[in-house]
């Protein structure tokens, strides 16, 4: 079948009748199987398709838009950064967000603009979203209240939420006070004391969760509470809070709110010759690909963005799409601890005025790490 011509001898676009015609169905079913509706079998639902991708058929979504009120678009607003968390999960939204048959506009705030969150949602809304995703929100300084802007469409939430509102209000991605837990309840049922926390930057709502968690991991054990050292999520500032706490010696467990903090802090655990895990184990937050590979192996946290973007996003489209529905429960997330070479039961207490002979280990000198104690083990 060949495509006809205008008078200037472009190709004319096939339209959903030649699909129709070509496959042999109805032009409604053309737009049943477009529009991904069910009571189509499968090769009704194939021959469309093969037939769409012959003539190089591509739906009208203006006019869609046009006749629905929608324009199958979802907005995404999300910090400006390269960090693991926040950019996992943005590739995870676009992901299933392209799945779902909807188009995606990112818009992109940055740390220190009062104003970013509200302009960045008012920029998707005069785009004509259907759904709004804001992804890993921190606090902003400055910005005092609720969203200034009326949000007129469903937002999904992924992280803790800032203080808005708007005419739906989903959440997902959240559960990272639980997860804070996980960790810090791994290192007490070690048998350490207490745990100390490298926190992340306050003003993210992810950092204050993973405080949360380990404060009430502590609570519940009846530990004391060390002073929190706050880091900016950066490899440099767990190199400096392992500097600080290296000095301690009754610092034996440390958790830290992601794995770049937990890489700087061991490095300068091994300059001060404080071995890990021997004498202070140490847990992460995140799995980053390179979490197996340091020395020693890190313990750590695994988010699972992929899920979170994929679950979240449903509960978004459906929102979307069937307004006067009640909204699609959120389920919660799963907790996976990895284990690894990095945590240990603590060394034994040594008698008051005993010091621990590190000769064979100069301040500043190279560090030697013991061999992985047998690879990883995933507790759920």
């Amino acid at each position: 079948m060949t495509r006809g011509t205008g008078r200037d001898q472009s190709p004319v676009a096939p339209r959903s009748v030649d699909v129709a015609r070509l496959a042999g169905v109805s032009q409604k079913t053309v737009s049943r199987v477009f529009n991904d509706e069910p009571y189509v079998s499968t090769e009704v639902r194939r021959r469309v398709l093969e037939a769409a991708e012959q003539l190089g058929y591509r739906r009208n979504n203006a006019a869609r838009a046009l006749a629905s009120g929608r324009t199958r678009s979802i907005g995404v607003v999300t910090l400006g950064t390269a960090l693991y968390g926040p950019a996992s999960l943005l590739i995870g939204v676009e992901r299933v967000v392209r799945d779902t048959g909807y188009a995606l506009r990112v818009v992109n705030t940055m740390e220190g603009d009062p104003a970013g969150l509200a302009g960045a949602v008012d920029s998707l809304l005069d785009q004509g979203v259907d759904g709004i995703v804001i992804s890993e929100p921190i606090e902003e300084e400055g910005a005092e209240g609720d969203l200034s802007v009326p949000v007129n469409v469903p937002v999904l939430v992924l992280g803790a939420p800032p203080p808005f509102t708007a005419s739906t209000v989903l959440y997902g991605a959240g559960g990272a006070d639980l997860m804070a837990q996980a960790a810090v309840e791994h290192l007490l049922d070690l048998g350490h004391p207490t745990v100390h926390h490298l926190a992340g930057p306050q003003r993210w709502y992810a950092a204050k969760d993973r405080l949360a968690g380990w404060r009430a991991a502590l609570a519940a054990h009846g530990r004391d509470e060390p002073p929190v050292i706050e880091g900016d999520w950066s490899a440099a500032s767990g190199y400096a809070a392992g500097r600080e706490l290296a000095a301690d010696p009754e610092v034996t467990a440390v958790f830290a709110a992601n794995d770049d903090m937990a890489i700087g802090l061991i490095r300068a655990l091994a300059e001060a010759g404080r071995r890990v895990p021997e004498d202070v184990s140490v847990v992460g937050f995140d799995d980053i690909p390179v979490a197996a590979y340091v020395t020693p192996p890190l313990t750590t946290v695994r988010q699972q963005f992929d899920i979170a973007a994929q679950e979240g996003l449903k509960r978004l489209v459906h929102a979307i799409e069937n307004p006067q529905a009640q909204a699609l429960p959120a389920s919660d997330p799963p907790v996976h601890l990895v284990v690894r070479a990095s945590t240990q039961p603590p060394p034994p207490r040594r008698p008051p005025g005993h010091r621990r002979h590190t000769a064979s280990r100069p301040r500043g000198g190279p560090y030697e790490p013991p061999l992985p104690n047998g690879g990883s083990s995933t507790h759920h």
